[in-house]
């Protein structure tokens, strides 16, 4: 892969920096010197604030703080799907020379601006004292290496192109079969539309990008879909037109922007809407009980499927943490990170959070249902990595997608969004 760092986007609203103080863990800090606070609090920096995954985030704290009785979990995390705010916010403590201790990152591409920055130490010491390279995927540790050195701990697999689905919406509708490529479902949408139901629940800016990654895969086909982040990428040509014609019929059934991905997903689980293509950490907010989710039935209020023409193709993510240059607790940090890492600290996380676990040898009992059949294929299918979240793209580049996105989401025009979407492929220096 083409790797270079460009420049993230900087944060200009005053008062943001406040941010990393949300969630529990504040701690005592006021009646403390700042050189006693800074040995004993390990900021752990995420965007993990919805139901299911700061879920996941709790149980490996309880871990943390178990094995570690002198330190004290600080939890810096920032709202916002998929961690959009809370890069922003990361780049200007990291030029500020104000780290975190550890912060979260998505395997592959998202990394290599830290990286190239000189902001991360590696983390071969840490791969060898626990072994890691025999527990971890051969090829998602050469996702998180540069020239041989590893940069994050990966704590899960996530799946992005699944399709969420009320069968009862459907079958009113009646859509008799699960559609599996994009025709079929254009006219599954259309039938749940003369219903008077929502045909596909959509949430902010980042959510069109993370369906449009989908839209991409199916239309293109796996092959076509990995060429694209290769030198000598067509992204000009007629079967890329084809693409985004197809992203613009499929967004054009889509109801009025929720918020964010929990509350467009929540429609399709109350029954208002028909589908929603979102990643796998879906599963965890509509599978969990009502205090960490919303307590739904599988195969009953919800079901799922490959999105439209990838069935046979795993579009993967990793959510993984680093250890920053001058991290004010470099010692605590290696300590979560050892948490992080653990066949403990990934079964305790990923069950809650709708993810399968990055290592090998975790224990399959726990993965069940939706869960199951994640595990069977990402050892199976083909695989193809996510846009949205950072494993094909380096931030620079997906920002600009981001904003091409949202244009098109104004305009429709779908000759303005491939020029910018070959523009930005251009000067994205990877």
């Amino acid at each position: 892969m083409r790797r270079q760092w460009m420049a993230a986007v900087a944060v200009t609203v005053a008062g943001l920096l406040a941010l990393t103080a949300c969630g529990d863990g504040g701690g005592d800090g006021a009646t403390q010197s700042p050189q006693a606070d800074a040995k004993k609090k390990v900021e752990v920096f995420s965007w993990w604030t919805g139901p299911g995954e700061a879920d996941g985030l709790k149980a490996m704290k309880e871990i943390f703080e178990k094995q570690n009785a002198g330190l004290e979990f600080f939890d810096a995390a920032v709202a916002g799907g998929s961690g959009d705010k809370a890069r922003a916010l990361l780049t200007t403590k990291l030029q500020a020379q104000t780290p975190p201790d550890t912060f979260q990152g998505h395997a592959g591409a998202e990394l290599q601006g830290y990286i190239k920055a000189g902001q991360l130490e590696p983390l071969n010491f840490l791969y060898d004292e626990l072994k890691l390279k025999d527990v971890f995927p051969q090829q998602l540790i050469d996702q998180i290496s540069v020239e041989g050195q590893v940069y994050s701990v990966p704590v899960n697999i996530h799946r992005s192109n699944v399709m969420w689905f009320n069968p009862a919406v459907l079958k009113e509708a009646g859509v008799t079969e699960v559609p599996k490529t994009i025709p079929d479902f254009v006219a599954a949408l259309e039938k749940v539309k003369q219903k008077g139901k929502i045909p596909l629940s959509i949430g902010s800016e980042w959510t069109m990008v993370h369906l449009l990654e989908s839209v991409l895969l199916g239309s293109l086909g796996t092959d076509a879909y990995n060429r694209l982040w290769t030198a000598g990428s067509d992204w000009s040509g007629p079967a890329m037109t084809k693409a985004l014609d197809d992203f613009k019929t499929i967004l054009s059934y889509a109801g009025d922007p929720a918020d964010d991905w929990q509350p467009a997903a929540k429609q399709v689980a109350d029954g208002e809407a028909a589908f929603n293509i979102m990643g796998d950490w879906a599963y965890g907010y509509f599978h969990n009980p009502p205090d960490g989710g919303l307590g739904k039935t599988s195969k009953t209020d919800f079901d799922w499927a490959p999105s439209p023409g990838t069935g046979g193709t795993f579009m993967w993510l990793s959510d993984s943490f680093t250890l920053p240059k001058g991290a004010p607790n470099r010692d605590g940090a290696v300590a979560w990170l050892k948490v992080a890492a653990s066949k403990e600290g990934q079964d305790a996380f990923n069950p809650k959070k709708g993810s399968i676990p990055a290592r090998k040898d975790a224990d399959t009992a726990l993965y069940t249902d939706y869960l199951a059949d994640a595990l069977k294929d990402w050892g199976g299918d083909k695989l193809a990595g996510s846009i949205q979240h950072g494993v094909v793209v380096n931030d620079a580049w997906r920002v600009a997608i981001n904003e091409a996105v949202g244009l098109f989401h104004g305009d429709k025009d779908v000759a303005a969004l491939q020029k910018a979407l070959a523009e930005a492929a251009k000067n994205s220096g990877q």
